[in-house]
């Protein structure tokens, strides 16, 4: 079966071209220039990944995004004509997984989806190869469970995005170690890190603000300035 991609932006001639760039390569492609008919949609379709401009009309793209990771864990791509670094790091900590400005090259969008999707796809296998395992971690009652993909912090349950929880495990699974940025990044993402990239800050922001972190003395993910982050 295809996989079906949900776009959601008000510039025809940016919805057009990104819709044939993408049909040539196979996929399904619901469009839509308003966030309230692209929300009725994911209501009753299933979808392998989002694309959601930020400044569309009804319900703008960060609305969106909040409303689809309530219940949704696919990858979901950005797109904004604002450049300000507090923008893409806003995506991020709500919930999506990369951020493209425009104006961008369509090719560009392409390979971001190819690499959005086999990451998901490589997690969702790993995740089901693993079901019979129970391999879980309990650190001072926040509890990581990798066969249920499930958290919980003292019996309360949390939830978390795919990545959101690949950090944590990450993490875990190296209890009192340091991890490095670049380390976080490749091992999470796949990919190689570059230089000034806030993706892994702003990712464990959200993982703090998710586990009722204090920002200046955070009990599980504590920051090691200039080298990295652990959990002791």
């Amino acid at each position: 079966m295809n996989q079906k991609i949900l776009l959601v932006e008000d510039e025809e001639d940016i919805s057009n071209l990104l819709e044939i760039y993408l049909s040539d390569q196979g996929y399904v492609v619901d469009t839509y220039n308003n966030g309230q008919d692209a929300l009725e949609s994911i209501k009753k379709t299933e979808y392998d990944l989002a694309i959601l401009d930020v400044m569309v009309p009804g319900l703008n793209g960060f609305e969106l995004c909040k409303k689809i990771r309530k219940h949704y864990f696919y990858p979901i791509i950005m797109l904004t004509a604002k450049i300000e670094d507090i923008d893409k790091i806003t995506g991020l900590t709500i919930g999506a997984d990369d951020y493209m400005t425009k104006p961008f090259n369509p090719l560009e969008v392409v390979a971001r989806v190819k690499t959005q999707l086999r990451r998901y796809k490589r997690y969702n296998e790993k995740a089901v190869s693993s079901v019979k395992e129970v391999d879980e971690y309990d650190i001072r009652g926040l509890k990581i469970n990798k066969a249920t993909h499930s958290c919980s912090l003292f019996g309360e349950p949390i939830e978390l995005t795919p990545i959101e929880f690949s950090i944590l495990w990450c993490l875990s699974e190296n209890q009192g170690k340091v991890i490095s940025s670049e380390e976080l990044f490749e091992k999470v993402w796949g990919e190689k890190f570059i230089e000034n990239n806030n993706t892994v800050m702003a990712h464990i922001a959200r993982l703090r603000e998710k586990l009722k972190e204090p920002v200046k003395k955070p009990k599980y993910v504590k920051t090691v300035w200039g080298v990295g982050y652990k959990i002791e």
